[in-house]
């Protein structure tokens, strides 16, 4: 049987279309830091490093090597933690949130989760085994760590990216309600659909605040 987070973890990656309270324990990524508008062909490429390693994992029964506690399983999807630069919050700052966002002065750290099984030996190996077949300067900058939301407010966000903001009015009026306050003011994001072949109003995205 292959282990599908689809089914088995419908709390974290299949939310409502409301904001909802919830908690989100430690997982193992493969992560990727970054900045400048997504949708260049730079963000592409660091997309791919990303599911190189993903599937570099997954395959490796395939290869001839199965890690102690290998499950089969399907590969997690991409999820990205966002923020804006210093100079793009003095901006916000002082003109208000209600201005276009200036997506080249975006930060990000990109990242696709791991089985529990996967080490960070088993990482390392994996990342230099990719590099061995397909040189990218790209994977000397891949780090394998663990990362916890904890407390979270979160809801499923469908159509374009663009329309975001309207989702997390949702969210901060349940924060208000619910006398929640933001750790952070970056968000995750988790992207259920393929951008590349689906209609942006079809979009399916996990939006996350980190919340106490």
């Amino acid at each position: 049987m292959i282990y599908d987070w689809k089914k088995t973890e419908k709390a974290y990656y299949q939310p409502k279309v409301t904001p909802e309270l919830i908690t989100i324990p430690k997982f193992k990524f493969f992560t990727l830091e970054g900045s400048g508008d997504p949708n260049g062909e730079a963000f592409s490429d660091e997309i791919g490093v990303l599911y190189s390693l993903a599937y570099g994992i997954k395959m490796l029964p395939k290869k001839g090597t199965t890690p102690e506690g290998y499950v089969e399983y399907s590969v997690f999807p991409l999820e990205g933690i966002w923020d804006i630069s210093e100079s793009e919050k003095q901006k916000v700052k002082a003109t208000g949130s209600n201005q276009p966002l200036d997506k080249s002065q975006l930060e990000y750290k990109i990242m696709i989760r791991q089985p529990d099984f996967v080490t960070e030996e088993l990482a390392a190996e994996t990342v230099k085994s990719v590099m061995k077949k397909k040189p990218n300067s790209l994977l000397e900058k891949v780090r394998f760590e663990e990362i916890e939301d904890g407390m979270s407010v979160q809801m499923l966000h469908l159509g374009s990216y663009d329309d975001e903001p309207k989702s997390f009015d949702l969210m901060k009026k349940f924060c208000e309600e619910q006398g929640l306050e933001r750790r952070l003011l970056t968000h995750r994001e988790i992207y259920l659909s393929d951008a590349r072949r689906t209609e942006p109003e079809k979009l399916r995205t996990v939006l996350r605040y980190f919340v106490g």
